[in-house]
C-alpha cells in the first residue's frame, strides 16, 4: 500500500511538473509572439516563469530561456526591429521613377534605400489599408527579414 501512494504521488509531481513547465513557457503562452525580431523589451511575467524554471531545475529553466529568446516569444509585442514605427512617405511625382523614390525615402526617413537590391521586398497596394496584411504576409514568409 505504502508503494502505491508513493508512486501516485510521483505521478501526480510529474503530471503537475509537466503542466506547469509547459504554461511556463512563453512560447505556449503566446504562440502569436513567435517568429517576432524585435528590440522590445523583455516581458517580464515570461522572464519570471522562466526564472523559476531556473532556480527549480537548471535543465528546463534553460531550455525555456533558450526557447523563449530564440523565437523571440519572450519580448513585449509591438516593438520593431528598426526601434520606430511604420512611416508612411509620399511622393509628389504622378510616376516616380526609382531614383525619385529613394531620394523621397532618404530626405523623409534619413534612412538610404536602393530598390534594385535583392533582398528589398517591394509591393505596390492599393490602398494604406492593405499595409498591415502585407507586412504580416511578409513577415509569415521571412519572419527574420522584417
Amino acid at each position: 500500500m505504502n508503494r502505491t501512494h508513493f508512486l501516485r504521488g510521483v505521478s501526480a509531481l510529474c503530471a503537475m511538473t509537466t503542466l506547469s513547465l509547459s504554461l511556463g513557457c512563453g512560447t505556449i503562452l503566446y504562440p502569436e509572439r513567435r517568429g517576432q525580431r524585435t528590440t522590445a523589451r523583455v516581458d517580464p511575467g515570461v522572464a519570471v516563469m522562466d526564472a523559476c524554471w531556473l532556480l527549480l531545475f537548471i535543465i528546463p529553466g534553460v531550455i525555456a530561456f533558450a526557447v523563449d529568446f530564440s523565437n523571440g516569444a519572450i519580448y513585449l509585442p509591438g516593438g520593431h526591429a528598426s526601434g520606430a514605427p511604420l512611416k508612411v512617405v509620399r511622393t509628389d511625382a504622378a510616376h516616380p521613377d526609382r531614383a525619385a523614390i529613394e531620394r523621397t525615402i532618404r530626405q523623409q526617413t534619413g534612412l538610404p534605400i536602393r530598390l534594385d537590391d535583392p533582398t528589398m521586398v517591394r509591393r505596390e497596394l492599393p490602398s494604406r489599408r492593405d499595409i498591415e496584411p502585407s507586412l504580416a504576409a511578409a513577415r509569415q514568409v521571412r519572419p527574420n527579414a522584417l
